[in-house]
């Protein structure tokens, strides 16, 4: 007789598949002393790295097992749900998590009275925020915090709430738009952002010129700053700095120089230089200790401008993803004339991954920023492939010899070897 065999319903994969990577995450927690994760505005807001994996095996499941339960309509709707900003508006532009005692409550009518809304709008937005963990209502009329809301007492974390929701959704918005009016453009000014402000001017140039909007992006800069997943220790310990002996680098677009610093006191033999535009490195040598002065200096230089420092690394970190291709070109083209045969370029970007080939909720969350790309600058986060056909359009001496992608870095590592005389 034969037998016939029956596949596990989806449903009761996907539950199994969940308990099981629960009771990983538990036992390593419960081993290492740690409580398990909670709403509570006092929870930790980090898992230790040995639970990475589980995490993406849990947060993949439970999504789809939510997915599969929806009609397409409410899955379109969960997705799509447009007026989840409204009420992230409002929180990060009256900074509302502030207002909200740390380990207390206020009342909706305090909170009213404190940002001008009335008090039912009040009730209406803070309430729709609560259904996404941002705030509870303990007891009828008073808000307290959770987790998620407390955080956004910081500063720097309100401002990138504040910047996505004043900045980058108005230009999402618009995107569609703009790619239709200027088809596969390469300036940064012809954007869904220069939409939404009803501008010809690029968002640099706009921010710039409002301190407010400016101290409000800087903010959100920081949050990506301390982010884990952008931490210092990815490139000193996945990248073989110490094999280079004394030698030079050059921080293109470095900022004040907070990673340079991070490599400096890490492999005391090597000398770094910081370029970026003058207002940014202005006393940007301060904040050098006594272990670093004469190690990293700092120096105005623009991106475009024909680099006139030779070095044996330039270090590119987190810059070229805002440029478009063409502009993206310029900047590489720019170090050529200190270039010698050997002379590494390390690129510190994103690299966008295959469909499907990493975890979804990861995947999402990527497409979802290189979407952001194109709405403010017109420029794309970039697979490996385009990183090389970018660097061969630039110049056919520089070549990809290596891609390093650090277990929970956001970044890669592309090493680039100029194989040029020079």
């Amino acid at each position: 007789m034969t037998s016939l065999k029956t596949s596990t319903p989806r449903l009761v994969s996907l539950a199994s598949t969940i308990t099981g990577a629960v009771n990983r995450i538990q036992a390593i927690l419960s081993a290492k002393g740690i409580p398990s994760p909670s709403f509570d505005e006092d929870a930790s807001t980090s898992l230790p790295t040995e639970v990475l994996d589980a995490q993406d095996a849990i947060l993949d499941a439970t999504s789809e097992l939510q997915d599969l339960l929806l009609e397409p309509p409410e899955l379109l709707a969960r997705y799509g749900a447009h007026n989840n900003m409204v009420s992230l508006q409002a929180i990060s532009r009256f900074r509302i998590a502030s207002l909200v005692p740390e380990g207390g409550q206020i009342s909706f009518s305090e909170i009213a009275r404190q940002t001008g809304l009335s008090n039912s709008m009040t009730c209406r937005l803070l309430r729709h925020a609560m259904t996404m963990r941002v705030f509870c209502e303990p007891k009828p009329g008073m808000v307290a915090h959770t987790k998620a809301s407390k955080a956004l007492r910081t500063p720097h974390l309100n401002s990138w709430l504040a910047c996505g929701s004043h900045e980058m959704w108005p230009a999402a918005v618009k995107m569609i738009d703009a790619a239709m009016k200027w088809p596969d453009s390469q300036e940064p000014n012809e954007t869904a952002f220069a939409l939404a402000n009803d501008t010809r001017k690029s968002i640099y140039d706009t921010i710039r010129a409002d301190p407010e909007r400016l101290m409000r992006f800087a903010g959100a800069m920081e949050t990506f700053s301390r982010s884990p997943r952008y931490d210092t220790a990815y490139i000193t310990e996945h990248y073989d700095w110490e094999s280079l002996g004394s030698a030079s680098v050059v921080d293109v677009g470095g900022g004040k120089g907070h990673i340079a610093m991070a490599i400096a006191r890490r492999f005391p033999r090597l000398r770094i230089t910081v370029q970026d535009i003058a207002q940014v490195v202005e006393g940007a040598e301060s904040d050098l200790t006594a272990g670093l002065k004469g190690r990293v200096s700092f120096m105005p230089h623009e991106l475009f401008s024909p680099q006139i420092i030779q070095a044996d690394i330039y270090y590119i970190r987190w810059v070229l993803h805002n440029w478009p291709d063409r502009h993206t070109i310029a900047i590489l083209r720019a170090q050529i004339p200190m270039l010698r045969k050997g002379t590494r370029v390390l690129i510190h970007e994103t690299c966008m991954p295959a469909p499907g080939e990493i975890p979804l909720w990861r995947e999402r969350s990527l497409r979802a920023a290189d979407l952001n790309m194109a709405a403010i600058f017109n420029a794309q986060e970039r697979t490996v492939e385009e990183w090389k056909a970018l660097l061969t359009e630039a110049d056919s001496r520089f070549k990809l010899t290596k891609v390093i992608q650090p277990r929970g870095s956001a970044l890669a590592i592309l090493e680039v070897v100029w194989e040029g005389e020079g």
